[in-house]
């Protein structure tokens, strides 16, 4: 099989962050995206009502809407590109009394009770995924970044698979699931691994190999399109892109710019490393599955493991040195206030920390929870 891999301006962005509807008083999940979705369309009169918005989309449960950001220079663009879907959303949704947050998962609505949009793609996963398929109440937050040639779209992933337990200690929000405080900082990351395909991408020397594996899963009926490959970092070859899939959902547009610009500063350093001949170190599969469960399991307080030779180090330590390593590249994308704001993360606490501070200020109500990720989506970060 032949996968042709689209040219894009390298570094280019594009942000895709999930959103949750509740309800503005109770903070119970809301199956109302169909009537959101209907009123975005119809405040533009060059759709016609079967039409779909350019930005924001459908999702597979029908309590999410997902929001879609063009192709992006830098993460400021990205973020007021969210923002502007976000207010069309707000026209719909405010007069309804519904509100919107985001998080790896809701802390407390049932998730066997939440209806699954009617889509033949949907009903054909939650048939084939069953128990764990229905549990997939979770959203999440995908950056893309443009890659100006094929050859590097697998050593760029080889490099971001290295910085996975970072994003995932930096974005881990889903502590609660069902009601229970689960013991991980991101209980959406094991779950989501439970689904065909998805999980941690697989390495591969060449494209060649990837190719093969691909004509594999299509022979095997593992999927009938690409897409259905929904490993935690993948290329999009149509998109010209490499897009990071790690990260839980993000409670605020000040934290999806952090990501967005920490992810892109990492990409083209990565590729200007290739441009210059030069290589990406890679580690062994069973380091990486131990980072991602440290990351999953303990947040921000991870010891993770950084190369091959099994060194280790505090992960937010890392990402400090990591963060000052690449003040040049951010400036050079226009960015270094948004990558600046991954370092208010780690002062201020990821979403999981947040959420269990105000659990635990609330008598363990994960009500107040919901209404705290509510506020900040308002009004920004808090703390």
């Amino acid at each position: 099989m032949k996968i042709d891999f689209a040219s894009s301006k390298q570094s280019t962005l594009g942000v895709e962050w999930e959103l949750a509807l509740v309800d503005g008083q109770t903070g119970e999940l809301a199956s109302v995206a169909n009537e959101v979705l209907s009123g975005v369309v119809a405040k533009h009169p060059e759709l016609n009502e079967d039409d779909e918005h350019p930005h924001i989309k459908q999702e597979l449960l029908l309590n999410t809407v997902e929001l879609v950001t063009g192709i992006c220079e830098t993460a400021a663009d990205a973020k007021e590109d969210l923002s502007r879907s976000l207010a069309a959303v707000r026209e719909i949704t405010d007069p309804m009394g519904v509100e919107v947050f985001c998080a790896g998962s809701h802390p407390f609505s049932p998730p066997q009770l939440q209806p699954v949009t009617d889509k033949a793609r949907y009903a054909k996963l939650i048939d084939r995924t069953q128990w764990w398929g229905r549990q997939m109440v979770i959203y999440g937050v995908h950056v893309h970044v443009g890659l100006d040639r094929r050859e590097k779209a697998l050593p760029v992933l080889d490099g971001l698979v290295n910085y996975f337990p970072h994003f995932q200690a930096l974005s881990a929000s889903s502590p609660f699931w069902g009601g229970e405080d689960t013991g991980y900082a991101s209980h959406r990351a094991l779950m989501f691994q439970q689904l065909p395909t998805a999980g941690l991408p697989f390495q591969f020397r060449s494209w060649d190999e990837y190719e093969s594996y691909v004509q594999d899963m299509f022979t095997t009926g593992v999927i009938d399109t690409l897409s259905e490959i929904r490993w935690d970092i993948r290329p999009v070859p149509n998109l010209g892109t490499i897009e990071m899939r790690i990260c839980d959902g993000l409670a605020t547009l000040e934290e999806v710019g952090a990501i967005a610009a920490l992810t892109q500063c990492l990409v083209d350093e990565f590729s200007t490393t290739l441009d210059n001949g030069g290589s990406i170190p890679t580690m062994p599969p069973w380091h990486i599955q131990e980072n991602k469960w440290r990351a999953a399991r303990y947040g921000m307080e991870a010891i993770i493991i950084l190369d091959a030779a099994g060194r280790e180090q505090l992960v937010t330590e890392h990402l400090l040195e990591t963060l000052n390593r690449l003040e040049p590249v951010a400036a050079k994308l226009g960015c270094p206030d948004e990558l600046a704001d991954v370092e208010k993360i780690i002062r201020r606490g990821a979403g999981y920390q947040r959420q269990r501070r105000v659990a635990a200020e609330h008598g363990g109500d994960l009500q107040a929870v919901v209404l705290d990720l509510v506020k900040q989506m308002r009004n920004g970060p808090t703390g």
